[in-house]
């Protein structure tokens, strides 16, 4: 903490206030020197900001009440409780600015770890190349100790990799041929020979980089408020504040000097520090906290609307279940044969992310299938793919469609008996005529029923929203304990359905990671995107991301929330109890304007206080 410059700045204020104070008995003007020392010190920078706000918006605000309140006091000679003011006002802003500073840090620090270069090998020799340089398919060697330069798969090697600055993992995870790695994460002791997947600007890296960019700028609809509110209540306090001094003496008969006096504890007393510092430490130190989990906020709004949640919808593949299919049974039609179609079959869905359009593909490497060159490729969004294979037309995707073409009865018998063993069955279509069927099956992620039962357990309601038919989609839901399933969804479909769940029970956070899920996404009151394998549109679209698709996250970041709430509303019940007090104090006891001082600002420095507490959480 003590690293802030503003920090250093207000305790540098505080100790020049300090030893004035100690002169000031043997050396009046000396002490007069320092005190002003002291204010310059403490006061420019909140100074500047008011001056700024008050030419270029033509606003008045909070700062420059403060510093028009400490040199009121200074000119009727209470040079130590100026002082006292500019500083705990100084070391206020000060734990707020620390604050943001500790939010941006645990957000953005992995920022600092971008790769510059990579070192790639050609043939038998290597090279040093910028990162930008990389395609998909460069083969890199990440010596131990080394940033991994690209999001990739490891093809030799074994090494512990961390990936606490992507992810939020605490402990490295060990890497073989085969897994997957990201650009950002620090290799361990192993060498890693890493083929490149993704171009630079397509990293996981890149993406919460762009993630971060916009989390600096939204902030709550409720701080939104009380910066208006602030400007209002400026102008309220100045008003008061020049009829004080020009009208008392005339009304009431006081002195001028007992006037002035009255009207500079009453500016320091009614102005609203503590409550413009209500909110964002709060807010902030939440987002700091889960960032630490690996849940990144895109800005302070989504805390303040995930603290309402009512409802929590998750998509099925890929969040609820491990989104890495298996195809467990393969049926050709007669007339086709199983290879061909396999390797057909692959060579569209080799054009898709998509977890089962995956599940294809590796079973026809897995056979050592050739495949043939497919053209026209294009997605079908919310049914499947379909492209054209040595001039037919080829489609895979739902089995709705067999109940819309004649004679499949036997194909629809044989779904309904792989849906009943909790597979998800797809079709392949040859110009429109079953050519194959297809069951797979999706794990479910081991830590889903007890992510389930935590949201329950804090009186949400729990519902998935699937594009698969309700058999398949009823397993799943059953092992995960969710209270409603609504399925065969397109994404209208499921657009439609986050409205309902709104109208119905109030505020909805939806989950999901493909591509069919972004308008979902985009309706919910938070959308909740999965980093590590979702696609680009959805975290796009996302308010949250779960960087490390840790859905057993979800709950605690709602607790929280709804904690960070209850701590801003203590704040702000806290800070306006305490303007009244003084404000009525000074009119009916005459608070002294050292009373008012540190009343006024040591309820700021406590709501700041408060609202940090949640960094620790």
């Amino acid at each position: 903490m003590l690293k802030n410059k503003e920090i250093q700045t207000a305790v540098a204020s505080g100790v020049l206030m300090l030893s004035a104070w100690g002169i000031s008995h043997w050396s009046y003007w000396l002490s007069i020197v320092l005190y002003i020392l002291s204010y310059t010190l403490g006061g420019w920078s909140k100074a500047r900001e008011g001056i700024e706000t008050l030419v270029k918006e033509r606003d008045l605000d909070v700062n420059l009440l403060m510093i028009a309140a400490s040199l009121g006091a200074a000119a009727i000679g209470y040079w130590n409780e100026g002082a006292m003011l500019i500083f705990i006002f100084a070391l206020s802003g000060a734990l707020e600015s620390y604050t943001n500073e500790r939010s941006s840090k645990d957000i953005s620090e992995l920022m600092a770890l971008k790769p510059e270069t990579a070192l790639r090998l050609t043939g038998k020799d290597m090279e040093t190349v910028n990162i930008e340089e990389l395609v998909p398919g460069d083969l890199l060697l990440v010596k131990p100790g080394e940033l991994i330069p690209a999001d990739g798969l490891v093809t030799r090697g074994v090494s512990a990799v961390n990936q606490a600055s992507i992810t939020g993992e605490s402990v490295p995870v060990d890497k073989t041929a085969g897994d997957e790695v990201y650009a950002g994460t620090l290799n361990g002791e192993g060498v890693l020979y890493v083929e490149v997947t993704k171009n630079t600007e397509e990293t996981l890296f890149a993406k919460i980089i762009r993630l971060v960019e916009e989390a600096q700028t939204e902030v709550p609809d409720s701080q939104r408020f009380i910066k208006r509110f602030e400007s209002v209540y400026a102008r309220i306090v100045v008003g008061v504040t020049l009829l004080l001094i020009a009208g008392a003496p005339l009304l009431l008969g006081w002195s001028w000097q007992q006037a002035f006096y009255k009207a500079m504890v009453f500016l320091v007393v009614a102005s609203p520090c503590a409550l413009v510092s209500s909110i964002m430490p709060a807010v902030l130190s939440t987002i700091s906290n889960r960032a630490r989990k690996g849940i990144l906020f895109k800005g302070g709004a989504h805390v303040e609307n995930m603290a309402l949640t009512s409802v929590v919808a998750f998509d099925k593949t890929g969040t609820l279940t491990v989104g890495a299919p298996l195809i467990t049974d393969w049926v050709t039609a007669e007339g086709y044969d199983a290879d061909e179609v396999l390797s057909t079959a692959a060579a569209i869905e080799a054009f898709s992310m998509h977890p089962l359009a995956r599940a294809v593909v590796k079973k026809a490497s897995e056979q050592l299938l050739t495949l043939p060159e497919a053209v026209n490729v294009q997605s079908l969004t919310g049914w499947g793919m379909e492209g054209e294979v040595q001039g037919t037309r080829w489609q895979i995707g739902r089995t709705d469609i067999l109940d819309r073409v004649e004679n499949t009865v036997q194909w629809r018998e044989l779904r309904s008996q792989f849906e009943a063993e909790g597979k998800t069955v797809s079709v392949i279509l040859h110009e429109g005529q079953v050519a194959a069927l297809m069951a797979m099956r999706d794990e479910l992620r081991p830590q889903a029923p007890e992510a389930v039962q935590r949201l329950r357990s804090m009186g949400v309601r729990v519902v998935m929203l699937t594009g698969d038919r309700y058999e398949t989609a009823a397993v799943i839901a059953a092992q995960a304990g969710v209270d409603q399933v609504y399925a065969g969804l397109t994404p209208e479909d499921k657009v439609n359905h986050v409205k309902s769940l709104r109208e119905h029970y109030g505020h909805v956070v939806m989950v999901g990671d493909g591509v069919n899920d972004a308008p979902a996404l985009g309706a919910a009151t938070v959308g909740l995107g999965m980093g590590m394998n979702g696609s680009g549109a959805a975290l796009e679209v996302a308010d949250v991301v779960l960087m490390n698709d840790g859905i057993e996250e979800i709950a605690p970041t709602i607790a929280l929330a709804r904690r960070a709430q209850r701590i801003i509303k203590q704040n702000m019940i806290f800070a306006i109890t305490v303007i009244l007090l003084l404000i009525s104090g000074n009119f009916l006891e005459n608070i002294a304007l050292p009373f008012g001082v540190v009343g006024h600002e040591g309820s700021t420095l406590l709501v700041i206080l408060n609202g940090l507490r949640l960094l620790r959480s």
